[in-house]
């Protein structure tokens, strides 16, 4: 198993989320966040008080099938990205169990 965490801009969720549930993929955490990637900021003089404009972006995380892996990063990347600076990240990650607990039922069955 494998969690996917997803960075995107808020306008580009339904049309992802729409994508994944094409892919059976319909369990998944959304949540606000903020932060900034590598784009150059704007510089500030010593001394003087500096706002820094953190983006609000969306986190979509998700853990998945080894094999399901290559098709949700396809997807996401086919309808998240606009071709702008700060579209966002995927990162993959290793998952050893999950568990559901309603049922006990563990592994791929509690996703």
């Amino acid at each position: 198993m494998k969690k996917i965490d997803c960075i995107l801009r808020p306008h580009k969720l339904e049309e992802v989320k729409t994508a994944l549930s094409e892919l059976g993929i319909t369990g998944m955490t959304v949540s606000e966040v903020r932060g900034c990637g590598s784009s150059p900021s704007e510089p500030g003089s010593i001394g003087e008080a500096v706002l820094i404009r953190l983006p609000m972006r969306l986190r979509l995380e998700m853990v998945v099938p080894d094999e399901m892996v290559e098709p949700i990063i396809e997807t996401i990347l086919r309808h998240a990205r606009t071709g702008q600076s700060d579209d966002g990240k995927i990162f993959v990650l290793p998952y050893q169990e999950a568990i559901r607990v309603r049922t006990e039922e563990r592994g791929e069955a509690a996703l």
